[in-house]
């Protein structure tokens, strides 16, 4: 696979610099090449002069920001993995190795902290379409570890819900990098301006707690996926309805009946003026009854 070549000078740079600057304002669909060409003070040949076409420019701009971030996501997962020499690493230390390089590559960027923000937001946006290869093969190498790691520090998760997991963090983290003033301007101001080291700090804890729920509970841990039900953790109320391996339910349990006794036990506290109440004698049971009533002996 070829590699993109990012300029780090000269014209190209300049058209580089203005089209991410437009792109983090207004999104990658509506920016054109005369306004990317006008912002960077050059005529409208240029861009196709130096990148082929508009989707050359823009797999410059997204390989530019997102590699950086890949790169540096690998080495912070790796570094965790030293530390703890081989055990399972706690949960926290990995969405930080994840989601930090966020932060750290926005100082190396000539946008402000929002735009960085905003652009890198929208391009993790277009996975679905536009991502350039390059880049693409190095989430799926980035996503790959992350998972690998987080089902050592999340055992009883099965891998498949661990990926779902992953994945709406992902999402969460996109809408937070994308419309971080949205809040501010629904509620008002009442959010605040926080720092972006701030709002990672929230996001951590967000993205932690969603990895983790149910983790350690039995009723919750139970993972559904199609049809099917984890019986890790199911109690014996909850095996009774799962189905077996053929399709079949097994039969239900037979709840053990209390010990039957000739005369019920009455309270032993006397009445207010000093008298015992009376045995309570239980009436005769039909012989029907006793042959409906289920009666369990036990073994001392």
């Amino acid at each position: 696979m070829n590699r993109t070549f990012v300029p780090i000078e000269g014209p190209k740079l300049r058209l580089v610099e203005a089209a991410e600057k437009l792109f983090a304002e207004r999104g990658f669909d509506v920016v054109s090449v005369r306004d990317i060409t006008q912002a960077a003070g050059g005529n409208v040949a240029a861009v196709n002069y130096h990148f082929g076409s508009r989707d050359g420019l823009v797999e410059v701009v997204m390989t530019r920001y997102i590699s950086p971030v890949n790169e540096e996501r690998l080495m912070r997962l790796e570094a965790a993995e030293r530390k703890w020499a081989g055990n399972a690493v706690p949960v926290e230390e990995v969405v930080d190795a994840f989601v930090r390089p966020l932060i750290t590559q926005v100082g190396k960027s000539e946008l402000s902290e929002k735009l960085y923000a905003r652009l890198v937001g929208r391009i993790f946006g277009t996975q679905c379409h536009g991502m350039p290869a390059e880049i693409e093969a190095q989430l799926v190498v980035s996503i790959g570890r992350f998972v690998k790691v987080l089902s050592k520090s999340l055992p009883t998760l099965a891998e498949e819900d661990l990926l779902w997991r992953l994945h709406f963090v992902i999402g969460a983290m996109i809408y937070m990098l994308t419309h971080g003033d949205a809040l501010q301007r629904l509620s008002q101001g009442l959010a605040g301006t926080p720092s972006m080291e701030t709002t990672l700090a929230r996001f951590l804890n967000f993205a932690v707690a969603g990895l983790r729920d149910g983790v350690g509970s039995p009723q919750a841990a139970q993972t559904v996926t199609g049809d099917r039900v984890s019986q890790a953790h199911a109690t014996p109320s909850d095996a009774r309805e799962i189905p077996t391996s053929d399709g079949h339910r097994p039969p239900p349990q037979a709840a053990a009946a209390p010990a039957l006794s000739p005369v019920e036990a009455v309270p032993d506290d006397p009445t207010s003026d000093g008298h015992r109440p009376p045995l309570q004698v239980p009436k005769k049971r039909s012989k029907k009854a006793e042959q409906d009533s289920p009666q369990v002996l036990f073994e001392f």
